[in-house]
């Protein structure tokens, strides 16, 4: 029996049977909150199992020989408006969100995310792990301005909560924006917690334009970092974050 086969029969012993599907023939989990995602990462950290984790897989679909060793976690099942704190002007949010769908839901509160009207298809959680940033005329505006809080997974498999919803937290380095622009290798973002803004200043964002995803620079600066400094400290985090590489980095 190989690992992974080994892995999925625990899996199916451990948690529900509905958890584990298999998406174009690769073994898929499908938590449905931040406890059973660190769980499965405390078991792969235990037996050596790699993972993958993937939201719409419209970036990078886990397919094909380079997937056939792997289990991938999905987050299509974390896909719900959590809470919307109208008055504060932030909501919360489930990982597998369609960001496109976004506005729609907060129009009625007279709110908007202004990166929600961008032609980006996929989820509010792979918008954040791919490093989403628009252009407002000649000023950069990453999806990351409007980021404050997440419950992450961690690749260790402890779930964690970085980020404030007050306006001003204590100072010190904002752990929660280091999973903006990650791809996934420093574990699982389960809920977004994000800074909205009132529909009245909307028509000041109508000229956003997106930003390319770029996947294979991320892959290059990854993998010959050289002096690329921000590449080279991201490399650091990941060896304290992943310190068994459970999230190996998958060149497509």
């Amino acid at each position: 029996m190989s690992r992974l086969d080994a892995f999925i029969a625990e899996v199916k012993k451990r948690f529900p049977d509905d958890r584990l599907t298999y998406q174009k023939g690769v073994a898929t989990f499908h938590p449905e909150n931040g406890a059973e995602a660190a769980a499965l990462f405390r078991m792969a950290n235990q037996t050596g199992q790699q993972l993958f984790i993937t939201g719409f897989g419209n970036q990078i679909d886990p397919v094909g020989e380079k997937f056939a060793d792997l289990m991938t976690l999905r987050s299509d099942r974390l896909n719900t408006l959590l809470r919307v704190a109208a008055d504060d002007f932030y909501i919360e949010v489930g990982a597998g969100y369609p960001l496109r769908e976004l506005n729609q839901e907060l129009s009625e509160y007279g709110l908007f995310l202004p990166h929600s009207d961008l032609p980006y298809v996929g989820s509010i959680a792979g918008a954040i792990a791919v490093g989403l940033s628009a252009q407002r005329g000649t000023q950069l505006l990453p999806l990351s301005r409007y980021l404050i809080m997440a419950e992450i997974a961690t690749a260790t498999g402890d779930l964690i909560k970085p980020g404030s919803a007050c306006f001003k937290s204590v100072s010190g380095f904002d752990i929660v924006k280091i999973y903006f622009s990650s791809w996934g290798m420093l574990g699982m973002i389960m809920t977004v917690t994000l800074r909205v803004l009132p529909l009245s200043v909307k028509a000041e964002y109508s000229d956003l334009v997106q930003n390319a995803v770029d996947y294979r620079k991320f892959c290059q600066l990854y993998l010959n970092p050289g002096g690329h400094l921000s590449a080279r400290f991201s490399l650091k985090i990941k060896s304290r974050f992943d310190p068994n590489n459970i999230l190996p980095l998958i060149a497509v």
